[in-house]
């Protein structure tokens, strides 16, 4: 008579982390109050239908002054609708805003993921493995936050010239990456701190060192903290003018200092149908972030502001 063999023993912070991925992915919905009263709720949406219109007037002025021929689109005309439809603006936003649409999505891309894996990293060191002066390093990240771009300017252009990154954009994607680590750090480590220290301890325990803990344990239940710092720092780095005016040059600078361009000067006609064309053109990209990924950027936020 043979004894039956029993299943492999499940690492106990394997089942802790599964509950950990079901609590924040998944569960009921809690019911909130009562809606108000008929009045206070119409009160409530007329205002709310006043705030949409004002934001949305300057859209409209957008949207179909970037229609107009050259010799519709003037500011006398500018609420009026377009007497015949043309995309010659956008054909000639396109093709001048082409080059700098292309080095932004490089720059925004590559800087938002570098970014926010190191800040993963550092805040899961803050956060759950933490050293002597752990504390003071943190405050140092956070200091990072409050120095302004353009008390480091000139010191930053040297040091990229003396890497040969000046007017490149490996050197805007470095720039950005050094000043988005503080910010990335702190969402990261405020969203680490709300992981149960037990759950930790428990992969210590299974054997598991600090880049196993990281990878199999805190990476899986970390989308949230990464929605918003990609997020934010795909905005940051995409609305960016300062560091591309200044440390890059013709061939890498982005949409923002080629949609300035469009700007022109007194010497010639203002093309206001391609100007507001390259101004959606260059919006476009941000806009659609926030409309696809916007609940997350929410639920991220509030997931790394509750702690227990």
């Amino acid at each position: 008579m043979t004894r039956a063999e029993a299943p492999p023993a499940t690492p106990v912070w394997r089942r802790l982390a599964g509950g950990m991925r079901g609590r924040r992915t998944g569960g009921a919905g809690t019911t909130g109050p009562g809606r108000p009263s008929g009045p206070v709720q119409a009160v409530k949406l007329v205002i709310l239908l006043a705030f949409v219109l004002l934001f949305l007037i300057p859209v409209y002025v957008l949207v179909v002054t970037s229609f107009k021929p050259l010799d519709e689109a003037d500011p006398s005309s500018a609420w009026s609708l377009p007497g015949s439809w043309s995309m010659s603006g956008w054909r000639a936003a396109w093709d001048t805003l082409k080059p700098g649409l292309e080095n932004s999505v490089k720059i925004a891309v590559s800087g938002s993921i570098i970014s926010a894996v190191l800040g993963s990293m550092n805040g899961y060191v803050l956060s759950k493995w933490r050293f002597p002066g752990a504390d003071v390093v943190f405050t140092l990240f956070l200091f990072g936050m409050f120095i302004p771009y353009q008390a480091v300017m000139i010191p930053l252009a040297g040091l990229l010239t003396d890497m040969e990154l000046a007017g490149t954009i490996r050197g805007l994607v470095l720039a950005h990456v050094v000043y988005g680590i503080p910010i990335c750090t702190l969402i990261f480590r405020n969203y680490y701190v709300t992981i149960p220290d037990e759950l930790i301890e428990a992969s210590r325990v299974d054997g598991a060192g600090m880049l196993r803990t990281y990878w199999s344990v805190v990476l899986p239940v970390s989308a949230p903290a990464f929605a918003v710092t990609l997020i934010w720092q795909f905005t940051s780095m995409w609305n960016d003018f300062l560091f591309a005016v200044f440390l890059g040059a013709p061939d890498s600078w982005p949409v923002t200092v080629m949609l300035n361009n469009t700007a022109g000067s007194g010497a010639v006609a203002v093309q206001y149908n391609q100007q507001m064309a390259s101004a959606l053109l260059a919006s476009l990209p941000t806009l659609l972030v926030y409309l696809l990924l916007g609940r997350f950027f929410m639920r991220g936020l509030m997931a790394g502001a509750l702690k227990g």
